[in-house]
């Protein structure tokens, strides 16, 4: 026979383990040994420990990941309202503030002034933040913060939109009243020059006021109030230098018809030039004298004691007494001059012309 074979059949014939022989081997080993009964309990409590460390370390990684999410939900929810809350305060501060100090009668509606006041009256909601130590009120605070987020964002359009409304009302007021000016200067200034023709001094006024004019004719309809009024002040420039003009010229005119008044009257007040020395001393040995006149027949006297005035003269005719009667050629009556003494101390006004020549 072959060994080999032999070996193989030997172990074919080895003995196949039952279950009794399992179970004694549990409970002390094939050996025969048994194995103490605390044994299974142990195994089984540090088995439960185990678990429930587990669980615990498990419960644990995720609370502290729930908490660390809140915390990040909460934070992002914080820096949202803080956001909105400056881009809030920002036009609260800024334009709205500008709006707000517009009073009704500078807009064209005053319902946006109205509506602009309301809005400003809304109160913001108090900012809390996340100072919750658990998951469960971080997330609450995060609820809540987005309602806060949301309120900032909601009442920073309404009141851009109305401080926007009350800024349009107040540009189109703006834009209806300047408009207005201009046209009354326009017709001012039409009116000044037709009126000032003639009547300038320098007519250059008038050259740029009929620019001034034109220009304001051209923008009396645009829509750009600050072009308007720029036109409206050129317009009242020209028209205060044509009416400097013809004040200048009314002065020039009032201060010529002066002189010329004056001119005339001076030429009527000046007194006649004076007579030369030597017929000034004859006028005045003529004209004063004292002593008395005698007439006989054809022969008459007259003495003067203010000068040597003695003179005689002959007439024909009869005797004659002071009122000269008398005749010539035996019939003409004639007129002498009263030498009777009538004359007394006097003083000539016409030169003494009206004496008769003295005869010397």
């Amino acid at each position: 026979m072959n060994p080999e074979n032999e070996i193989d059949k030997t172990e074919a014939l080895e003995p196949v383990e039952t279950a009794a022989a399992n179970v004694a081997e549990a409970r002390g080993g094939v050996d025969g040994r048994r194995r103490p009964k605390w044994l299974l309990p142990l195994i089984a409590v540090v088995c439960a420990v185990v678990l429930v460390v587990a669980g615990v370390v498990g419960w644990n990684m995720y609370r502290g990941a729930k908490l660390a999410e809140a915390k990040e939900a909460c934070a992002t929810a914080a820096d949202g309202v803080r956001n909105n809350a400056n881009e809030y305060n920002a036009l609260l501060n800024g334009d709205a503030a500008d709006a707000a100090a517009v009073k009704a009668e500078q807009v064209k509606d005053s319902k946006t002034v109205e509506s602009l006041g309301k809005e400003l009256k809304a109160s913001a909601p108090e900012y809390e933040g996340c100072v919750a130590e658990n998951a469960q009120g971080l997330d609450a605070a995060t609820v809540k913060l987005g309602e806060q987020a949301d309120w900032y964002k909601a009442h920073e359009k309404s009141l851009s939109k109305a401080v926007k409304a009350v800024t349009e009302s107040k540009d189109s007021k703006r834009l209806d009243d300047a408009k207005a000016n201009l046209k009354a200067k326009l017709d001012e200034a039409s009116k000044l020059l037709t009126d000032s023709d003639g009547k300038v001094q320098d007519n250059a006024t008038r050259e740029t006021l009929t620019n001034a004019i034109d220009a304001a004719n051209k923008l009396k309809d645009a829509n750009d109030a600050t072009k308007i009024d720029k036109a409206h002040k050129t317009l009242e420039d020209a028209i205060n230098g044509v009416n400097a003009s013809v004040q200048a010229k009314t002065d020039a005119d009032a201060q010529a018809a002066a002189a010329a008044a004056a001119g005339i009257g001076g030429s009527r007040a000046r007194p006649p030039p004076a007579p030369p020395p030597a017929a000034a001393a004859q006028a005045q040995a003529q004209s004063t004298y004292s002593g008395g006149s005698s007439y006989s027949g054809n022969t008459y006297r007259r003495t003067g004691t203010g000068g040597s005035n003695a003179y005689r003269g002959t007439t024909s005719g009869g005797s004659g007494s002071n009122s000269g009667s008398g005749s010539t050629g035996g019939s003409a009556s004639t007129t002498r001059p009263n030498l009777n003494g009538g004359h007394g101390i006097g003083t000539c006004v016409d030169g003494c012309a009206s004496l008769p020549p003295i005869q010397h």
